[in-house]
């Protein structure tokens, strides 16, 4: 057995998609590439990685979908920690942003290697986001897609509840201000990204990287639920910014206002209301990648 070179907190969301049965082989990688492991309450995670240091950890591993990482971020970039991905949700979304493999043995091998790299985080109100935070349609989804649809489903739980959505979408007025621009907009969608992919299969931009220093910014002004199917596959390829009724833009921070208060998804979580003011944090989080080609 080779000695220890490592020593990891693990958290593990059991609530995940694939969280009940993370499988052995993956934590096996792990320990057989000189990582102890010393595992840690899913409820508990940004006390548990506060105190990791203080246990003598180097690193931090989370297995679980994007809102376990999302809880985690706050403590993550308090403590300048790496963080290894073991994906184990429904979406995955940042792991596919940094490349990481959707099986956990093969996730684990890229944590034994070592390599990791500094990624930004987003921040809406003061809360932390890998991925993507939302206005409008998404947040709608978030509150309508439950964990158990999640779990049961996965991706597909994401199609059969924005159907539901889509027969009552209305579009409403934003008020959008970035680098001395004010834009008033009618959208039923305006999308903040950090990352790279978002949604279960979604892409924010076509050149959006999660270490590029920018949010890139979408607002779907669409009218009828039609257009917005239509718009899904340029959704998917992160070209949606070619379609006439796509604004978008990339900054560093921006503010969004509505006339009433309306729910942010942030990461596939509900976490607050607008008015929302946005900015990036640069290299906030350190994550176990493959090293570049």
């Amino acid at each position: 057995m080779p000695e220890t070179a490592r020593k990891a907190l693990l958290v593990v969301n059991r609530q995940a998609r694939n969280g009940s049965r993370v499988p052995e082989a993956a934590l096996n990688r792990l320990r057989a590439g000189g990582i102890a492991l010393m595992e840690a309450d899913p409820l508990e995670v940004a006390v548990s990685i506060d105190k990791a240091r203080e246990a003598g950890c180097d690193c931090v591993i989370i297995g679980g979908g994007d809102g376990t990482l999302n809880r985690a971020a706050p403590a993550l970039a308090r403590t300048d920690l790496p963080l290894g991905i073991l994906p184990l949700g429904t979406a995955n979304d940042l792991a596919r942003s940094l490349g990481i493999p959707a099986v956990p043995v093969e996730a684990a091998a890229i944590i034994v290697e070592g390599h990791h790299r500094p990624i930004d985080l987003g921040e809406v109100n003061g809360v932390p986001f890998f991925n993507v935070a939302s206005i409008g349609f998404s947040a709608d989804l978030a509150r309508e897609l439950t964990a158990d649809a999640k779990k049961r489903f996965g991706t597909l739980g994401y199609a059969l509840a924005g159907l539901r959505i889509l027969a009552r979408m209305r579009p409403f007025t934003v008020t959008i201000e970035h680098d001395d621009k004010r834009k008033v907009l009618r959208t039923v969608q305006v999308s903040v990204g950090n990352g790279r992919h978002y949604g279960g299969g979604l892409t924010v931009d076509l050149d959006a990287r999660p270490d590029d220093g920018l949010l890139h910014v979408y607002s779907l002004g669409v009218q009828h639920w039609w257009q917005l199917l239509a718009l899904v596959p340029a959704l998917k390829q992160g070209t949606q910014g070619r379609w006439r009724d796509v604004m978008t833009f990339a900054t560093t921070a921006c503010t969004v206002e509505t006339r009433r208060p309306r729910s942010i998804n942030t990461d596939g979580e509900l976490t607050g209301k607008t008015p929302a003011s946005f900015h990036v944090v640069p290299g906030a989080v350190s994550v176990y990648t493959r090293p570049p080609s």
